[in-house]
Order: structure tokens, then C-alpha cells, then sequence
């Protein structure tokens, strides 16, 4: 059945990609949080890592690779601007979407996620493998940052108490409500405060999602937002903690219900709660 995205070319099928493994037009991208026990224990045959805390992230700066990063790692596992890219990862595609949203930052092109993820693919009982590919580095250019679908903090700022704007809290009741300040998967990696940004309407990320990890249908995702007030004649905002769960609901948003106006707040609520003189509700 096809769910009718606006965006129909950022998803492919899991049987897709078995069935095209040998395809020497794309490149597949396991990108995950916890590579050890993700990746190096298995991975879809021909699949390249992206370990997420360190290709993706500058640990020293608490921010997104730089440019000359971007290239860097793009030119380390040898891929083109012209190359199609496909991303999956653990984590129901967490952080393969927020691959997806660093990537389209630097102005890649050719990118889809594998619905499912890492989820449907072993419930499938598909093939894994343990062998890592080699690459052929390239010399990749990256485009200068597309800052329009990015958020600081100055512009979360910005939205209070304008009615143009929607802002999006994509984690769990309990984190929203101040009850707990991390996920539970994540215990230690909390912030001062709990609670959300004034004004911000909770629609956790998971919501987005069947059992099996892909994305339900293009009306089910129209009602389950609009019904919040997040429609796509407002700019819309995203967060989360640290923005991988919110980079999930920003593609969900711009690609797969196409809404025009949509940024990730990527330092959200570790940067929200541990600054001093923000104001939050509870």
C-alpha cells in the first residue's frame, strides 16, 4: 500500500534495499548511537558506519561537524555529492534521521531513510554481516549551511506568544511535564530543570510511528498535528534533549506532510533547561 507522502523519493522499503545490495549507485549509511552493540554486531551487507557521537557531532564544541567535518566524512567512505544515500539506524531511526537533517544541512541531495529501520529489518530476519566494507575516498564539497532549517536559541526566543509560529515538544509525557529531565533510556544525561518551553505542544516522536518502526500513513501524521494547532501555515519549530528525536518529527513534518516552514532546535532542551534565566512551565 502506498501511504502518499508529499515526499514519496526520502523513504525506500526494506525489501528495496535487500534488493538492491548490489546497486553501485547508492551508498547505504548505518548510522546509530550505540555502535558497538548496533553495527559491529551486525549490519546490512555493504552498509558503511556513521557512529553518531563522533561523525556527526563535535564532542569539544557541543555542536553539529563544521563543513570541512562534513566533507571530511563524506570523503572518508567515499561519497559524491551526486551519490544517493540511504540511512537507516537503531533506535527506531532516530539518529539516522538526524544524519539525514546534518546532511541536508550541508546540502547532500540524494538521501532516504529506510522505513523501519534497523527494527523491521531484523524482524524480517533479513541478512546481517559483521564484515565492514573498504571505500574509495573521495574529495567532497559540501554547500554552505542551509541555516533555514535550523533553529538557535535566540529564535526559539523569538516565538513566544506568536501565533505564526508552532513549537514542538517531540519527547515523552513525563520529560514534557517535568516529572523526569531524561529519557529512560538515557538516565544519567539529564538537565537542571525539568518541564518544556513555554508554549510548546507535546506530540512525542513516537506517535509518528507503527509497531514495526515505519511511519504510519500521510493522514494519519495530518490529524495526529493539526489537531495540536501545528499546521503548515505556521513556522514550525522541533525539539527535543538533544535533537535526534526532534530531527524524526522535523522530517516528518517537512518531507512527509511538506510543510513549507520547518526548523530542528537541535539544542533544545539540554540547552533550554540548563540556561539560566530561561523561563519553562510545567
Amino acid at each position: 500500500m502506498t501511504k502518499q507522502y508529499f515526499n514519496q523519493d526520502v523513504l525506500c522499503e526494506t525489501e528495496w534495499v535487500n534488493n538492491n545490495l548490489d546497486n553501485s549507485t547508492i551508498k547505504i549509511l548505518e548510522v546509530d548511537y550505540d555502535v558497538e552493540n548496533s553495527y559491529k554486531e551486525g549490519h546490512i551487507p555493504g552498509a558503511y558506519m556513521v557512529w553518531w557521537k563522533k561523525d556527526i557531532n563535535d564532542l569539544y564544541t557541543r555542536d553539529i561537524i563544521n563543513k570541512t567535518q562534513f566533507e571530511n566524512l563524506m570523503s572518508r567512505i567515499g561519497v559524491l555529492p551526486e551519490t544517493e544515500l540511504i540511512l537507516y539506524g537503531d533506535f527506531n531511526n532516530w539518529f539516522a534521521a538526524f544524519a539525514f537533517w546534518v546532511f541536508k544541512y550541508f546540502g547532500h541531495k540524494k538521501i532516504r531513510i529506510m522505513d523501519g529501520g534497523r527494527k523491521k529489518w531484523e524482524q524480517e530476519n533479513r541478512p546481517y554481516t559483521k564484515e565492514e566494507p573498504l571505500s574509495t575516498p573521495t574529495k567532497y564539497v559540501a554547500a554552505a549551511p542551509d541555516e533555514g532549517i535550523r533553529a538557535y536559541l535566540d529564535d526559539v526566543k523569538r516565538s513566544f506568544n506568536k501565533v505564526e509560529v508552532g513549537l514542538v515538544d517531540v519527547r515523552s509525557q513525563k520529560e514534557f511535564n517535568g516529572e523526569i529531565t531524561a529519557p529512560p533510556e538515557y538516565p544519567a544525561e539529564h538537565a537542571q530543570r525539568g518541564g518544556h518551553i513555554p508554549g510548546a505542544k507535546n506530540i512525542p516522536w513516537i506517535q509518528a510511528i507503527n509497531e514495526d518502526g515505519t511511519f504510519k500513513t500521510a493522514e494519519e501524521l495530518k490529524s495526529l498535528y493539526s489537531n495540536l494547532g501545528i499546521t503548515p501555515d505556521k513556522h514550525i519549530i522541533c525539539y527535543c534533549r538533544i535533537g535526534e528525536r526532534s530531527s524524526h518529527t522535523w522530517f516528518v513534518l517537512k518531507y512527509l506532510l511538506g510543510y513549507p516552514s520547518v526548523q530542528n532546535y537541535d539544542g533544545s532542551w539540554t540547552e533550554w533547561g540548563n540556561m539560566i534565566g530561561n523561563p519553562i512551565e510545567k
